[in-house]
């Protein structure tokens, strides 16, 4: 198994998100080759701000484990990692992260800080970007134009409904 496949493996849990109307990202933590915690957005399903894919998958991963150090593992996840699981990742002592496409809006390993390789801190992590960028931003752009379709739609039916 390579990048490719557990990547894969992420974009699969992004579609998962996207099904249950939660943003597109899905993320896999991958330990000896085996993937030993899958994450995907939960935000509003569980009304949780911080049940973002990465967040559930290296808990997942910390609990397959029985620590929370998760020195050796790699993480996939379809789109730059936040600040806040960035900050998480860094805590969890992730050695390497493959994303697809950067957050310029969010974005904690480069596009808006970089958190993962801040000097200041006691652990750095390896990044590598842009696998299988094109599927990530396609799931992202189709999920967010379907929400503003459908707010426009709701926009209106309540105009229609003031015209009454």
């Amino acid at each position: 198994m390579d990048d490719t496949f557990f990547m894969r493996e992420a974009i699969k849990l992004a579609q998962k998100a996207f099904e249950e109307d939660e943003v597109p990202v899905g993320a896999v933590v991958v330990y000896k080759n085996q993937i030993i915690g899958r994450g995907h957005n939960q935000t509003e399903h569980l009304q949780d701000p911080t049940a973002h894919a990465e967040i559930i998958a290296i808990t997942a991963a910390a609990n397959a484990l029985g620590s929370w150090r998760l020195e050796d593992v790699t993480v996939y996840t379809t789109i730059e990692p936040c600040i806040m699981c960035a900050g998480a990742l860094v805590l969890a002592r992730v050695k390497k992260i493959v994303f697809g496409a950067r957050d310029e809006k969010f974005g904690g390993c480069g596009s808006i800080f970089d958190i993962v390789n801040e000097k200041k801190l006691n652990h750095q992590i390896d990044i590598e970007e842009g696998l299988l960028k094109e599927q990530a931003v396609g799931l992202m752009k189709e999920f967010f134009q379907k929400k503003r379709e459908k707010t426009a739609a709701q926009d209106a039916a309540v105009e229609g409904q003031s015209e009454d």
